[in-house]
């Protein structure tokens, strides 16, 4: 059985139990309406006219043929059995009534079906069919169209069955939109990823990278806008922007707080562009300047700000804000789709790493704990040559301690994640700090961090970088001292773990897991890996996201040294 046939409704014996009553109805009302029997031969061809629709009700012609014959039929008779009444009524054509409640079985078994549009053409094909007939009977030298009552009836009955087939699809919609109602996260998640996938392998390059896209919208802007300068920026949690992309000469220390007064903040509120006359800087020369900020509106949220700024007076007037946001508006639509994708995958990069910390802690971690108790009482009860077998369980027992170590620290590296308020810097010198010291390092830090933030996901990628490049300087260069140095400019920043080992002889990243890994996120974030020996010893891995900064300003920095 197939599934349709499985959740539809059984019709079959609705339709005939509702056949063989209205039928008796039908016949017995037809005989005391004209007192005629051969008027049954009607009430008989309406009983052959619904038999193929009983007894093939799932077949795609027969049925809906049959129910079509039906209500070609209930008019045909119903005119003629008025005609017979009329004999001997006052007013004329209220014998249609014995034939007419007929018509609720074929509008019935249709809305039984949910096939509501077959009811109202089949109300339809019987109108016409009255009318019709009425039109060509003559009744007493007139036209039986005429007759009040003939008129009255049909469109009581019409207008009944009307009333009912629109009753059953209003429930129908009801009862539908209350099973939607109910909670299927999983069936509802399957399917809106499954339609991303499908959305994101037809779009132009087939990527969801809102760098990528900020920065193509900036040159767009560019052959519409004149401008020195210009950013993409965006949400990130705590009433501060990110810079996406920008482009000018000079590196800008834009204004990233939303609640200090400034051009940005007010378009951010009101979702309309807004232009000034002051840079959108925290520190610029002086001089004329023009700033244009347009907000990236989706729907109903603003997903970023467009900011462009030239040196020079109203340079931004109407018909250039006008040709901005002509090509900001497709634009939002595209950054939320990537700024949504961005999200989805840190929630499944976070969810998984949490679920293998969880697998690694509940699994290998305790089965070695249980091998070092084992050993631990074995050493307890020794026997034969004890100060042999005591040396090589003394030998094991380290091993197994090793392990031990290196898998809670594996366990610290999955969930170890840029805290929202804390920065990148200190989530890499935390964990720099906690390898070294379980590794025997000297950690030297220099971090020099930006009061704005890259975006999570960038975040999110340069720090499983550091990690990687710290931890293989732990386990594999056999160095004294590590050298971390965190720069954060956004959209620029660049990470560099340098190492006193014995060095890596082969710099390349295809044949070493760890540096492909490094590569693959590197790339991912649209940066680029660069591994190369330290002098006089050792290896130094840098990655580097964005261009080099040129700063007028200075800002704060700490640095630390942890032996």
């Amino acid at each position: 059985m197939s599934a349709s046939t499985a959740v539809r409704p059984q019709t079959r014996p609705v339709a005939a139990a509702a056949r063989a009553v209205m039928l008796a109805l039908v016949g017995v009302l037809t005989l005391i309406a004209t007192r005629d029997p051969a008027q049954l031969w009607w009430i008989a061809l309406l009983a052959v006219a619904g038999a193929p629709a009983l007894l093939a009700p799932e077949h795609r012609l027969i049925g809906p043929l049959s129910r079509l014959a039906e209500a070609v039929v209930i008019g045909l008779a119903a005119s003629q059995v008025a005609v017979s009444a009329v004999l001997g009524s006052s007013v004329g054509g209220l014998g249609a009534s014995a034939v007419l409640p007929y018509l609720a079985v074929p509008v019935t078994v249709t809305a039984l079906r949910r096939q509501f549009r077959e009811g109202a053409v089949l109300l339809a094909v019987t109108a016409v069919t009255l009318l019709m007939a009425g039109a060509l009977t003559v009744v007493d030298g007139g036209r039986q169209l005429g007759q009040p009552g003939y008129l009255a009836v049909c469109a009581q009955w019409l207008i009944l069955a009307g009333l009912g087939l629109y009753a059953a699809g209003t429930l129908h919609q009801v009862m539908r939109v209350r099973a939607e109602g109910k909670p299927q996260p999983y069936a509802e998640a399957t399917r809106l990823l499954t339609q991303l996938r499908t959305v994101a392998r037809q779009l132009p390059g087939a990527t969801l990278d809102p760098g990528g896209i900020s920065e193509h919208l900036l040159e767009e802007l560019r052959t519409v806008a004149p401008g020195n300068r210009g950013a993409v920026l965006s949400a990130s949690g705590g009433g501060r922007l990110v810079v996406l992309a920008q482009v000018g000469v000079d590196r800008v220390d834009w204004e990233t707080t939303l609640d200090s007064d400034s051009a940005i903040a007010d378009a951010w509120a009101s979702q309309q562009p807004q232009t000034a006359a002051r840079s959108q800087a925290r520190s610029h020369p002086g001089g004329d300047v023009s700033s244009l900020i347009v907000p990236l509106v989706a729907g109903v949220r603003t997903v970023g700000l467009v900011v462009l700024e030239a040196d020079a007076a109203h340079a931004y007037p109407p018909p250039v804000v006008s040709r901005v946001t002509a090509l900001t508006g497709p634009a939002a639509l595209r950054l939320e789709a990537a700024l949504l994708f961005d999200d989805v995958r840190s929630l499944a990069t976070n969810e998984e790493r949490q679920r293998l910390a969880r697998e690694i802690h509940d699994g290998v971690a305790q089965e070695l704990v249980m091998v070092g108790y084992g050993i631990d009482n074995a050493l307890a009860y020794v026997d034969e040559d004890p100060k042999e077998t005591a040396e090589a369980l003394r030998t094991l027992r380290g091993e197994v301690t090793r392990v031990i170590t290196e898998l809670r620290l594996s366990l610290f590296e999955l969930r170890s994640e840029v805290d929202r308020h804390g920065g990148l810097a200190a989530a890499i010198a935390e964990y720099a700090r906690t390898v070294g010291s379980a590794g025997g390092l000297r950690v030297h830090l220099s971090l020099d961090e930006s009061t704005a933030r890259l975006p999570a996901a960038t975040e999110a990628e340069l720090l499983r970088i550091a990690q990687e490049a710290v931890t293989n300087a732990r386990k594999h260069a056999g160095a004294s001292n590590l050298w971390v140095t965190c720069e954060v400019d956004p959209p620029y920043a660049q990470i560099e773990v340098s190492d006193d080992g014995h060095g890596i002889g082969d710099q390349r990243t295809d044949g070493h897991y760890g540096l492909a890994i490094m590569a693959e996120r590197a790339e991912r974030i649209r940066g680029r890996l660069e591994i190369s020996p330290r002098q006089p010893s050792g290896t130094t891995v840098a990655v580097v996201v964005g261009s080099s900064p040129r700063r007028d300003n200075v800002r704060g920095s700490a640095a630390a040294e942890v032996e």
